[in-house]
């Protein structure tokens, strides 16, 4: 599903994400992020790589629930807000709420992340301590701290199961209840992913956006029934950028095989935008040509203040050629660089610089031939053209 367009006119400045193209592989919030990247100018492609199944009706929920109210817990471990919210709530239908809270509020609450503490807070529960990175190592490091044998531990379960977590707490002697909110799993209709992972391998994205380490796993599990993980990973350690929201995420991209995900500092969703808008700005281009001004953004082009978005192919060509002015580009490189390989029939390059040298306008006059060569930006050969850009 695309969601967000751009349209050629006169304006002075580009807005932060205009002219590129984002992926989103959340299912859970995905409407939230698209309208930030939709604010900024991006054009949004969702294909969800996971879907979240609460179990608000199953048993083992309802009696973990229980066993925790007739026993409260010694620590309890909130490991997302967004299972701690549902607990919560779930335990609300059931009438359970006021005796829940009742239990939970003479525990040590030890939380994965500022999520998890928001909502602890919002039940008027106290945090006793918060992870600061989000990892869950240091959440058991922060209970390996303390005399566990004999102690009761509540531990919220958050989409994957932890065995290793649950055993290394159980190892101290600590009684442990497991309390499954929530799994993440591939979402029954592969197809919106796959649109996603192809249009990634094609380079018609310019970022793909994690908001959990399953979505990435997720992802190439379904690329890799499809003959397309090693394309995927190649793509996303090129031009493609893999922004992931917080540590944990970023940790599984590598585990993956991507070497420089992008991350903000802190797991949160505004900051997650920033910081893929800021690695994308960086790609900007500002330089004159013959006398006109050019800015360079994703797929926009702006010549003297008109801005002009490329088709993808078309924002490919242009690209490399734009990288050095006067230098020629040989066909095959082209072709390589923007179909992905040098055996292309070149009469569709021949038709996509046709194609260009009209959207360009006056600045479609320096895009030349050379003989036996390539192509090449000739800003000599703006001197004397006119505005439609006829010399």
């Amino acid at each position: 599903m695309v969601i967000g367009a751009r349209h050629a006119g006169t304006v002075t400045t580009l807005q932060p994400l205009e002219g590129f193209s984002i992926g989103i592989t959340a299912d859970r919030r995905w409407e939230e992020q698209a309208e930030l990247l939709r604010r900024r100018g991006a054009a949004v492609l969702h294909g969800p790589s996971i879907a979240t199944q609460y179990l608000d009706c199953d048993d083992t929920l309802r009696a973990a629930t229980s066993e925790l109210i007739q026993a409260p817990p010694d620590y309890v471990v909130a490991t997302t807000g967004i299972g701690m919210r549902a607990w919560l709530e779930t335990a609300q239908t059931w009438g359970l709420d006021t005796e829940l809270l009742a239990a939970l509020r003479g525990a040590r609450i030890v939380a994965r992340g500022p999520k998890a503490a928001g909502v602890i807070q919002s039940f008027e529960l106290e945090v006793w301590s918060r992870a600061q990175t989000e990892r869950l190592d240091e959440v058991l490091a922060i209970l390996l701290d303390e005399p566990l044998e004999g102690r009761r531990v509540a531990l919220q379960q958050y989409g994957e199961y932890a065995p290793t977590l649950t055993s290394a707490i159980a190892d101290t002697g600590a009684d442990v209840v497991e309390v499954p909110i929530y799994r993440w799993k591939v979402p029954h209709d592969h197809a919106p992913a796959l649109k996603l992972i192809e249009a990634t391998c094609d380079r018609r994205l310019d970022a793909v956006t994690f908001t959990s380490a399953p979505a990435i796993q997720n992802l190439f599990l379904i690329a890799e029934e499809n003959d397309l993980a090693d394309d995927l990973r190649q793509a996303l350690n090129s031009q493609v950028a893999a922004a992931c929201v917080g540590p944990v995420c970023a940790q599984r991209a590598r585990q993956e095989g991507i070497e420089h995900p992008i991350q903000p500092a802190v797991g949160r969703m505004g900051l997650l935008i920033r910081a893929l808008s800021d690695h994308l700005q960086h790609s900007q281009r500002q330089f004159t040509l013959g006398g006109i001004n050019i800015v360079t953004q994703g797929s926009v082009v702006l010549i003297d203040g008109q801005a002009i978005e490329l088709a993808p192919r078309e924002h490919g060509v242009f690209k490399l050629l734009a990288e050095r002015p006067g230098v020629v580009i040989s066909r095959p490189k082209l072709l390589e660089q923007v179909w992905g390989s040098p055996d292309i029939d070149p009469h569709i390059l021949e038709v996509t610089i046709g194609r260009l040298r009209r959207r360009l306008g006056p600045l479609g006059h320096a895009l030349r031939a050379i003989s036996g060569r390539g192509y090449r930006l000739d800003p000599d050969a703006l001197v004397g053209a006119d505005a439609t850009g006829t010399a």
